[in-house]
């Protein structure tokens, strides 16, 4: 009887260091950080046609944790906001390491940085430590989404340290099925308001029961009105009317 090929990869150790690839061509402990990732709370980015928003399910159930000390959306600047799916202890570094970037760029150049500048750079981090032995992957994705001289822009950027920009995407638990609803959904029409009511739409459809609105928090901005706007909780019952 022929082993597994999981079985084969573990007796051989090719998934012991995430320097090694597999015969496959794969780095297995790649592999199995995105798996890590998949079992992280779900995030919904949009690009709309009045700016960008990313709505996260922050999937706290315990009531003796204050839900505001669990953020699952974070600021890197005054115009770029960020969510992560994964561990999120990774997460926050690579969060700091943005906020830090994006506020030498504006002592530097007294300007403010372009939102692919960070994911770029965020990118680059996370590739080093799928190269060098002594170290495992971050175990995180991380979307962003910014504006850019007036214009929403969306990214996310994977375990390996690619990243691509999109129209609207999902990272974390059960982003596949999200994005096929998107994909099946997302028109470039969509205003901040029906993106933000289409994200809700679709949780709603993937958690059945388990929906609750309390759950959520939502980081969006407008491309005349360069200002993060956060919500969460009650305060998304306009958007889901």
């Amino acid at each position: 009887m022929e082993m597994p090929i999981e079985m084969q990869h573990q007796a051989m150790g090719y998934d012991r260091t995430a320097t090694m690839f597999s015969p496959e061509g794969l780095l297995l402990q790649v592999e199995y950080a995105e798996k890590a990732v998949k079992l992280g709370s779900s995030s919904i980015g949009i690009v709309c046609s009045d700016g960008v928003l990313i709505i996260a399910d922050k999937r706290i159930e315990d009531r003796l944790i204050v839900p505001k000390s669990a953020n699952k959306i974070y600021e890197i600047d005054s115009h770029i906001t960020a969510s992560i799916a994964g561990i999120v202890s990774d997460a926050r570094v690579l969060i700091e390491k943005s906020q830090v970037l994006a506020q030498q760029h504006r002592i530097t150049y007294d300007s403010p940085i372009e939102p692919e500048l960070v994911i770029k750079e965020i990118s680059n981090v996370k590739q080093q430590f799928t190269q060098y032995g002594g170290a495992r992957p971050f175990g995180v994705f991380l979307m962003i989404a910014g504006i850019n001289r007036k214009k929403p822009e969306l990214y996310t950027s994977n375990i390996t340290g690619n990243y691509f920009s999109y129209n609207a995407n999902a990272i974390g638990e059960n982003d596949d099925k999200i994005k096929e609803k998107l994909r099946e959904e997302y028109s470039k029409d969509l205003t901040i308001k029906k993106g933000v009511k289409l994200a809700l739409k679709i949780f709603r459809e993937i958690q059945g029961n388990k929906f609750n609105l309390k759950r959520f928090e939502l980081s969006y901005i407008k491309k005349d009105d360069v200002k993060i706007i956060k919500l969460e909780g009650e305060e998304l019952k306009n958007f889901s009317k």
